[in-house]
């Protein structure tokens, strides 16, 4: 369960959907591998403030659920988690490089989504609405997409 992360000058709760396939989409995520990629991600978890609050398996790509700080951005989340995560798993078990002919463990691209906390973009429009001391809201800026 995600937790508020109190810092001196900020309050977050701040979770990612984070989803690494592997080099090829090779099959190599059987149970010795995600037993170790496992104690390998409580490790990270103790040098960083990365906390990892699910981790799902297939195959051939691994989900994570992870709650972090604002100061790391998603694009350095995913680069810790895949290259620590590779390296180690190549160290630890040697013979995955084998079964990856040599290569990298995960693929070039990943996947990263925000998870809502207390709702989705809805929740949260009418969650700003409500804000106004008076009745009469009015919006300051509406993304809105342009046909051409």
């Amino acid at each position: 369960m995600s937790e508020y992360i109190h810092k001196s000058h900020n309050v977050s709760v701040l979770l990612y959907h984070l989803v690494c396939p592997t080099k090829y989409r090779r099959a190599v995520l059987v149970e010795p591998v995600e037993a170790m990629l496992r104690r390998i991600c409580l490790d990270i978890e103790s040098r960083y403030e990365i906390t990892f609050l699910e981790i799902g398996a297939d195959r051939d790509h691994v989900h994570f659920l992870i709650q972090s700080v604002p100061t790391l951005s998603p694009s350095r989340l995913a680069q810790i988690i895949k290259s620590l995560t590779a390296r180690e798993l190549s160290r630890r078990l040697p013979q995955l490089k084998k079964d990856l002919w040599g290569g990298a463990f995960w693929s070039s691209g990943y996947f990263i989504n925000t998870v809502g906390h207390h709702g989705n973009e809805t929740a949260i429009r009418r969650y700003v609405e409500l804000q106004g001391i008076e009745s009469d809201y009015a919006a300051m800026h509406v993304h809105q997409l342009e046909l051409f």
